[in-house]
This record gives structure tokens, sequence and C-alpha cells, in this order.
């Protein structure tokens, strides 16, 4: 029986990301995949191929706006969408690869087959040959992730009624894509289909999508959307999702208790992720898992089994890749008797849709529900020189301050290239910078990071220059 010091299950970014630091610090690992592919849902069914998608959409909608560029193209410009998903699959495939050559580089083990607890130090490998291999570890990590949710009363059929693994597959553009759900995850994978000429709706129980983020905003990536064609029903619950051949027919209920029939040719089923533990067997080894199914763990995500940790999406908390990876390295750490810490106001959270929206720390309705007194300052992307420059003029940065100390409570972004503005907010909060630190600091010009300077001015007694 091979035995280790460290046994992860599930290769998604908070098990490889663990495997590696475990590895750095000296243990002998192993990971246990039960897929023939490394990277967990991120990697192979979640960001990275949506990414791939929504990049190559974004190209082909540019070139409506090629001509205010001076650019002219001529003759017929089609979508070819098998050679797209085949894009996707290349990056995927790219991706994936590189885990596996992290892997080797830093000698840890990898094991292909459904990973379960047998006891407290033992976790058997059910692999796809149909044999079975029991390996011994004085530590356990369990990162085996989240899988798409549903309501009790929709059928996924996986053709017409589909999750986001089918959407990021299809073999045509859907002529109407009815979303349930204006998640993160709906939105984006709406947009993709949206610009290759799909129509789009999107049916949403809460009052406005994006419901976790800062309202100001939804109002605005709703404005944007609308303009762009997408059409949305909020306030609306879903009471029946049916196929009838290659149709789909979706009925809602607004607020009023009237109901609405949505009729697509498919359905996309964005309700949100449930931690996925099934096969683990958790209860061979006395792990407690709550009734929504998240494995229990205290501060240290360690279990109710002290040499058993979890992280990641199976664990509570933002179902975030960069979350379960800091997760991974943080327990590595632990093994090792290190201190480390991870502030989970400061994960940023982050829409990738054109314009990007992306946000850290406390909302206005968080602080206002607080009692806490804060400034706000904002600024518009439109009234930048980069933004006028490229022509990306929707969107706004807001700051968000202690009216007291002006230490910086929360940055929420929308506009280009916001996914990647939000880590100068991350970095600033670390270090408990005040408005007044960022608008002190000189940022490029002309660059889109300039609005949060602008915003951090607006928010030091409304001294925006440019507005």
């Amino acid at each position: 029986m091979s035995s280790f010091d460290v046994v992860i299950i599930g290769s998604g970014p908070g098990g490889y990301v663990s495997a590696i630091r475990c590895a750095q610090l000296g243990f002998k690992t192993a990971i246990i995949e039960k897929y023939s592919t490394l990277g967990g849902t991120c990697l192979n069914v979640g960001c990275i191929p949506s990414k791939a998608l929504l990049a190559s959409s974004h190209h082909y909608s540019e070139i409506a706006h090629f001509a205010d560029h001076g650019i002219e193209v001529s003759g017929e410009i089609k979508v070819n969408l098998e050679k797209m998903i085949a894009r996707k699959q290349a990056v995927v495939d790219q991706t994936s690869g590189g885990v596996k050559f992290l892997m080797d580089k830093n000698k840890i083990t990898v094991l292909e087959g459904l990973g379960s607890f047998v006891d407290t130090t033992h976790v058997a490998v059910a692999k796809a040959d149909g044999t079975s291999e029991t390996i011994e570890a004085t530590t356990i990590i369990i990162a085996t992730g989240s899988k798409p949710s549903s309501l009790p009363f929709i059928k996924i059929d996986k053709e017409r009624i589909i999750t986001s693994t089918e959407a990021l597959k299809l073999k045509e553009v859907p002529k109407h894509l009815v979303i349930i759900g204006g998640g993160v995850i709906g939105i984006e994978l709406g947009q993709v289909y949206l610009r290759l000429g799909a129509q789009v709706s999107v049916v949403e129980f809460m009052d406005r999508i994006i419901p976790g983020m800062d309202a100001s905003l939804s109002k605005e990536l709703t404005k944007v959307l609308k303009k762009q064609g997408m059409k949305f029903y909020v306030s609306h619950k879903v009471k029946s999702v049916e196929r009838n051949g290659e149709a789909v027919v979706v009925q809602a209920e607004n607020a009023k208790g009237e109901t609405i029939t949505l009729e697509g040719d498919y359905s996309l089923v964005s309700v949100g992720r449930r931690p996925y533990t099934d096969g683990l067997n958790a209860d061979k080894a006395g792990v407690k898992i709550s009734d929504r199914g998240m494995v229990e763990v205290n501060d240290h995500l360690q279990t109710s089994v002290p040499n058993i940790y979890a992280i990641g999406d199976v664990v509570r908390g933002a179902m975030l890749a960069h979350k379960a990876e800091e997760e991974g390295a943080m327990v590595a750490e632990i093994l090792a008797g290190q201190k480390p810490h991870i502030d989970y106001n400061l994960i940023p959270g982050v829409v990738y849709t054109w314009p990007e929206v992306a946000a850290v720390g406390q909302t206005e309705e968080q602080l206002k529900a607080a009692g806490v007194d804060f400034k706000s300052g904002s600024f518009p992307f439109k009234a930048l020189g980069r933004a006028r420059a490229g022509g990306d003029l929707d969107g706004f940065v807001k700051i968000l301050a202690d009216a007291k100390t002006d230490e910086v409570l929360g940055v929420h972004m929308i506009g280009a290239r916001c996914a990647d503005l939000i880590a100068e907010a991350v970095t600033a909060m670390e270090f408990k910078a005040s408005a007044e630190d960022i608008s002190r600091m000189s940022h490029a010009h002309p660059t889109f990071a300039e609005a949060i300077k602008e915003a951090a001015l607006a928010a030091t007694d409304n001294r925006a220059l440019h507005v």
C-alpha cells in the first residue's frame, strides 16, 4: 500500500494548488481525480472554456464597430461555431496539460479514479477499468468542488434543457435561449450567444440580476445588456420548464401573480451550484456534512476529523476558483506549522461580460444594513480619456470609504478591463488604504486605472478632477 503525507481528493484550482504548495513544503503528496483530465470544473467546464467563448464572441461583436475606427470590412462575416468550440477545447486541453506538467514538475503522484474514504487515514481509488487501489495518508484534503444546481421540477435532458456544461459545446447558435437565473454564469453565457445572434431572455427570481453584487452594478449592467438586446424578467418565479420536441416552454409568475410564457429552442438552467460530495463516503471517516451538503470546517478549514481538511466550493463561502486556491495554499502552510490567513472580505468577485464587472469589500446595501457611516465617490468611464480613445464608454468606478477614518470599505466597478483593475483595489484594502491614499498615487495617463484615482478623489471631499 502506497503511503503519503498528504492526499488531496479533487484536482480543481483548490486541489492542484494545494498539492503544489504541499510539495513545495516538502510533503510527499498525491492527488486523486476521477476524470481523465486535471483542473476540475474551472479548467474543463467552467472559468477557462467560458472565457474562451466570451473572447471569441467578443471579437465577432467588435466587427460591428470597426467602421467607427475607419476600418472597412467587405464580404460576408460568418460565425463558425464548430471552429469556435474547437478553439475553446484547445485552450482547455492546453491549460489542463499545464496542470499535469506542474504535477510532474513537483513530483506529485496523480491517481485517476473516484476517491472515497475507507476510514480517517485511508482512501480507496476506484478506477475506470473496474479495479481499485487503497492508499494511506497522514492528512487528507477534500477538494471535490461543486456541480450545477437545478430546481426540483426541472428535468435536465442535456439536449434542449441544459446546464452550463452543455452550453459550452452547443452545435448550433440558439434561435431563442431562455436562461433561468440571472447570476454570473447565466449572464456570461447569455452574452456569448447574444453576440452570436441568439435572442436571449433571462428569468430571475430576485428583483435584479447579479443580486449578490452592489445594486448600482446590477443597474448599469442591466442597462447595457438591454441596449445590446438581452431581455430580462426579474422578480419572476419559474413554475415549469417543459420540452416539446425542439421547443422548450418556460412558465414564470411575476410579483403580481401573473403568468408569463416564454418559448425557446434551448433553456439554460443557471440557478447556482451545489457542493459535490457524491461517492465520497465522508461518513466512513466521520466527516460532518451540513444539511446544505457542505463539508463543515473550522477557521483553519479543518473538518470534524482533525487530520482531514476541506477547501473550495465544498465548504462555506463564495464558490470562486481564486478563493479555493487561497484555501488550498493556506491548508498546506498550516500543515507545515506556518500561520497563514485569508481575509474573506477581500476576495474579489468578477463578471466577465463586456463591460466587465468587478467588486471587492462591502456593498452599499451591506454598509447601510450594518449601520456604518460611509461616504461614496464615483467616476464615469465616459469622462476618461483612454475609454474615449477606445470607444469603451459604459460604466464607472465607485469607492466606499468610512466617513470618519477614510478607510476604503468597498470598491465596485463596471467597465472595460475591470477584471484586471480590481486587483489595485484589493491591494489597497489589504494594506488598509484610505481613499486619500489612493488619490495621492500617480496613475499612468491615459489608462483605465485613472478611473480608480478619480473615484478616490470623488470620495475625498468630492475632489474628482475630470467631471
